[in-house]
């Protein structure tokens, strides 16, 4: 097997976690994510998977640049100044370091991302 490639479908790391946990960052709902995560760079910065979130609203991480392609779902990212983008199955988008503002998840979500996390990462 050529570990250069990385099958998303292959054995990964699998997590569960309730962003209730997180102090401050629920703004609506209880969001519960599951993420099976394929690859984490050697020293963390990196990271790449599949997502999935029950409906619910919370407050974005704001110390990474995400490339995200929705498989299944509806979401909206709502900037802090009110502006708002919706993105369904099959639409592509980059939220970049430094994003202010909430992630809603409208219908249950399933994504593929990329992370790239930068010094002072907040939880991850």
């Amino acid at each position: 097997m050529n570990q250069q490639v990385i099958d998303f479908r292959a054995a990964a790391t699998t997590s569960r976690r309730r962003l209730a946990d997180l102090p401050g960052r629920v703004v609506a709902g209880d969001p519960v994510h599951d993420a099976v995560v394929p690859h984490r760079g050697a020293i963390g910065d990196f990271t790449a998977g599949t997502w999935t979130s029950s409906p619910s609203r919370w407050r974005a991480f704001a110390d990474r640049d995400e490339s995200c392609v929705i498989v299944s779902g509806h979401v909206r990212l709502i900037a802090e100044d009110g502006s708002v983008q919706s993105f369904r199955q099959g639409d592509a988008f980059l939220i970049r370091n430094g994003f202010r503002g909430d992630w809603e998840v409208v219908d249950t979500t399933t994504k593929h991302y990329v992370t790239r996390h930068y010094d002072n990462a907040e939880e991850r």
